[in-house]
C-alpha cells in the first residue's frame, strides 16, 4: 500500500550500498549473515501487509534476500488494484535480485486479502511473521492484532502519527516482549556500519561530553510521487483519496518530518541514549501549496533539548531545486563529529574516519530478524522507535500550534489522536494546512 518516500540526495543511495555489496552476485551478498539456518529445513512463512512499492519492491524482497528459507505465503491490502499488481511486481523484483522466485512466492488466490480487515486474515494464514508496510496511521492496529495472534513483527518507520498510537505501540511492544517475540523496525541507519562504529566510538567518549549539535535533512518535494494519483477521481470517495496519496496528509503519514525525518532523529536518540525533554518549533507550507500536497508543511525547523542541557537543532524541507544535505553533526569537550548514511568522521583528541565498504542497511535488518527468530533470541526494537517516533510527533506538534512544552505531557497527557471516526470509504471532514497561533495544542 505504500511507496518508500525517501529521498536521499547527495549522500549514498540505498543503490549505492548494493553497489558496494554485489561483487560476488546476490547469493553471496549477506551469507555472513545467515546464521543459524540449517540447510534443507527452517522454512519462515511471511504475510505482508500492504503491497504498494514499499512492501513489493522492498520489504518481501530485502527479506527474502537476507534469508535462505523465506517463504511468502499471504498478502493483503486495502485496494484491489494494488492487490492485482503485486504478484508480477514481486516476481519481477526477486528475479531483479537473482532470487529463486518460484522457492520464495507461495501467494494463492486463498491467501490473498482485500479490504479494511485484510490485515487479520493475513495474520490468520498460518504465517511465522508479517511484515508491515501501510501508511503509518493503520500500523498501532495491526502491530496489535500480529502480536496478540503471536506473530513476530517487522514494523516499517514510523510506527504512528499521534500520542494515542505511540502509546499503543508500546504496549503493544510490552506484549511481545512477554510473548518472546521479535519486533524489529524500518530505521535500517542503525544497520550501517559507518553509525554504529562511529556512534560506538562517540559513547566511549571519543569526543568528551557532547555539548550540542545539529540534524539537516533538505530533499525535494516528492512531486513526482504517484503522478497518477494526484487528481482525485469522481469515483473515489474523500478516504480512498487520501490514503492514496496518503504521503501527503497529516493523518496518514504524519508529515514528513515524521515519516521520513524519523531516521534522522533516532540517530540523535541513538546517540544522546535518550529522548528529548522539550521541543520548540516553527515550520509553514510555502511552495507545495497546491491540493495535490494535502495539508502537510514543507519545512520545519525544531529546536530539541535533551538531558544534561544538550540542545540539537533540527532543519528540514521537502523543496523542489534547493541545496540538499541530509547529515548529522554534534559538538563535544573534547572534538567534534560528522555523520550522513556513508560517513563518519571524528576532529579532535581521538580522530577518526570510517573508510570501508558496507552492506546493504535494508537487507541487514531482515537477516538480523530472521537470525532472532531462528535462534529463539528474540529482539524488541519496540520502545525504541516508538520514542523516535514520538520525538518527530513532537517536533510536528509544536511547529503545527507554535507551543513549546515537554516530553512527558505529549507522551502521558496529550490526547492526540488523529484516526478517523469509522474506518471505511466515505466522506472526510476538511482537514485544513495547521496555522501557528491558530491550531490547537491538543
Amino acid at each position: 500500500m505504500s511507496k518508500k518516500a525517501d529521498n536521499t540526495n547527495n549522500n549514498v543511495t540505498r543503490r549505492d550500498f548494493i553497489k558496494t555489496t554485489a561483487g560476488a552476485g546476490a547469493a553471496a551478498i549477506l551469507a555472513g549473515s545467515r546464521i543459524g539456518y540449517t540447510q534443507g529445513s527452517d522454512k519462515i512463512r511471511v504475510g505482508l501487509i500492504g503491497c504498494g512499492g514499499r512492501g513489493t519492491g522492498a520489504g518481501i524482497i530485502d527479506c527474502a534476500q537476507s534469508s535462505e528459507g523465506i517463504e511468502l505465503v499471504a498478502i493483503g491490502d486495502l485496494f484491489q488494484d494494488r492487490l492485482d499488481a503485486a504478484p508480477e511486481e514481486i516476481r519481477k523484483n526477486l528475479l531483479k535480485r537473482e532470487l529463486p522466485v518460484n522457492d520464495i512466492y507461495k501467494v494463492t488466490p486463498e491467501t490473498t486479502f482485500v479490504g479494511f480487515d485484510a490485515y487479520k486474515k493475513v495474520i490468520a494464514s498460518d504465517v511465522d511473521m508479517v511484515i508491515l508496510t501501510t501508511p503509518p496511521n493503520f500500523r498501532p492496529q495491526h502491530l496489535r492484532a500480529a502480536v496478540e495472534a503471536g506473530k513476530h513483527v517487522f514494523i516499517e518507520k514510523p510506527i504512528a502519527v499521534d500520542p494515542v498510537g505511540v502509546r499503543s505501540v508500546i504496549e503493544s511492544a510490552k506484549l511481545a516482549e512477554q510473548k518472546g517475540l521479535t519486533l524489529v523496525a524500518g530505521t535500517q541507519f542503525r544497520r550501517l556500519d559507518s553509525y554504529r562504529e562511529t556512534i560506538k566510538r562517540l559513547h566511549d567518549g571519543a569526543i568528551g561530553e557532547i555539548t550540542g549539535g545539529q540534524v539537516v535533512r533538505n530533499g525535494g518535494g516528492m512531486s513526482d510521487w504517484r503522478t497518477e494519483e494526484k487528481t482525485q477521481k469522481s469515483e473515489w470517495s474523500d478516504m480512498e483519496y487520501q490514503i492514496r496519496r496518503w504521503l501527503f496528509w497529516t493523518w496518514l503519514s504524519g508529515d514528513f518530518i515524521v515519516e521520513m525525518h524519523v531516521h534522522n532523529l533516532d540517530i540523535m536518540n541513538w546517540t544522546l541514549q535518550a529522548h528529548p525533554v522539550q521541543c520548540m518549533g516553527v515550520g509553514g507550507r510555502q511552495v507545495r501549496t497546491a491540493p495535490e500536497f494535502g495539508n502537510v508543511f514543507d519545512h520545519f525547523a525544531v529546536e530539541y533539548e535533551y538531558p544534561n542541557d544538550v540542545y540539537i537543532e533540527y532543519i528540514g524541507s521537502q523543496i523542489n531545486k534547493i541545496t540538499s544535505r541530509n547529515d548529522q553533526r554534534l559538538a563535544g569537550t573534547k572534538g567534534s563529529v560528522y555523520m550522513d548514511a556513508g560517513n563518519g568522521v571524528i576532529k579532535g583528541v581521538n580522530p577518526y574516519e570510517f573508510d570501508r565498504e558496507q552492506q546493504d542497511p535494508a537487507v541487514r535488518e531482515y537477516a538480523e530478524m530472521i537470525d532472532s527468530i531462528r535462534n529463539g533470541k528474540a529482539i524488541n526494537e519496540g520502545r525504541q522507535i516508538a520514542e523516535s517516533t514520538m520525538t518527530a510527533i513532537i517536533g510536528r506538534m509544536s511547529a503545527y500550534t507554535g507551543r513549546t512544552f515537554k516530553w512527558d505531557w505529549a507522551m502521558n497527557a496529550s490526547k492526540l489522536d488523529l484516526s478517523p471516526e469509522k474506518w471505511e470509504f466515505g466522506d472526510m471532514p476538511e482537514m485544513p494546512v495547521a496555522m501557528p497561533g491558530v491550531t490547537e495544542l491538543i
